[in-house]
């Protein structure tokens, strides 16, 4: 029984399709098709309803299924432990949001490649949001988001914090002092998308504060928001870790206020039961250098 058809059928059988599994392995559908009818004869046994859009486990494939898990978890546990790195192969397609991407993931990524040369990584740079969806869909391996992500099946760590700051351009002319939450109320805002859990609390802050209705902009792109802040069009609230070259230049300064921003906690999240030996690698290897980073 060779593994790389176990592989298949567990992928088929997370993904609901062939063709799925055959995108997500980077071959081709008969191939799939080829490695599926090796392991029926093999076993025996049918492994799969092939009828109606989405092919289901049979019985015995519903059997196989756990046994399978255990059995490429305990394979890549004793590759990770005992292995050569370069034989560890593989595809993670890892979601990260473009906070990280701006900072520490330049790193991780290299590190990555010296310690795994044979795995392949599948970057999808992307708002919290839908990368919270992508993991949940199986569409991701792993991402790096604002969490946590409250599912039975995804893992949660720890992994950085930003502080989150007001900013402002000096073409924008504000009062000078300090200001509160009334004043900054009286500006367009600039800062991450609708649902996110910045763009939220800035709009329940402004909503404690009476005055009327505060103009927020958010936007899914931090160099936009960045763009956006040094033309004057409105007070951003972003990390200043994004925008410490601008602050050095004086195209944007921090604006002196009382409205205290939460800081974004991030988490490197995953399923449970994908490709948990290099998912625990990746989230330790990530952890390791986002401590690096901050104590810097």
């Amino acid at each position: 029984m060779e593994f790389r058809g176990l592989e298949t059928f567990l992928w088929i059988a997370r993904l609901g399709s062939f063709r799925a599994a055959a995108r997500h392995l980077n071959t081709t559908q008969p191939s799939v098709s080829a490695r599926i009818s090796n392991l029926e004869e093999e076993f025996g046994v049918q492994l799969f309803e092939r009828g109606g859009r989405r092919i289901a486990l049979t019985p015995k494939g519903r059997e196989l299924l756990d046994y399978a898990e255990r059995l490429l978890a305990l394979r890549g546990e004793m590759l990770e432990a005992v292995g050569n790195p370069e034989i560890v192969h593989g595809t993670i397609r890892l979601g990260v949001a473009e906070t990280i991407v701006h900072t520490w993931l330049p790193v991780l990524l290299e590190r990555l490649h010296h310690a795994y040369p044979a795995v392949s990584l599948e970057l999808d740079v992307d708002t919290t949001i839908n990368l919270r969806d992508k993991l949940v869909a199986h569409d991701i391996d792993i991402a790096f988001l604002m969490g946590p992500v409250s599912q039975p099946e995804i893992e949660n760590a720890e992994l950085c914090t930003y502080p989150l700051s007001w900013v402002a351009s000096p073409a924008l002319a504000l009062p000078r002092g300090r200001l509160s939450v009334a004043d900054l109320a009286r500006y367009p805002i600039i800062t991450y998308p609708r649902l996110t859990k910045p763009h939220i609390a800035i709009e329940s802050m402004f909503a404690h504060a009476g005055g009327g209705r505060t103009c927020i902009h958010g936007c899914s792109s931090l160099s936009t928001i960045v763009q956006m802040a040094k033309v004057g069009l409105g007070i951003g609230a972003i990390p200043l870790e994004i925008v410490r070259e601008e602050l050095r230049r004086g195209e944007l300064h921090v604006v002196d206020t009382d409205a205290a921003l939460a800081p974004l906690s991030f988490t490197v999240s995953y399923q449970l039961k994908e490709s948990a030996p290099l998912a625990l690698a990746v989230t330790r290897l990530a952890q390791e250098i986002a401590g690096q980073w901050q104590a810097e």
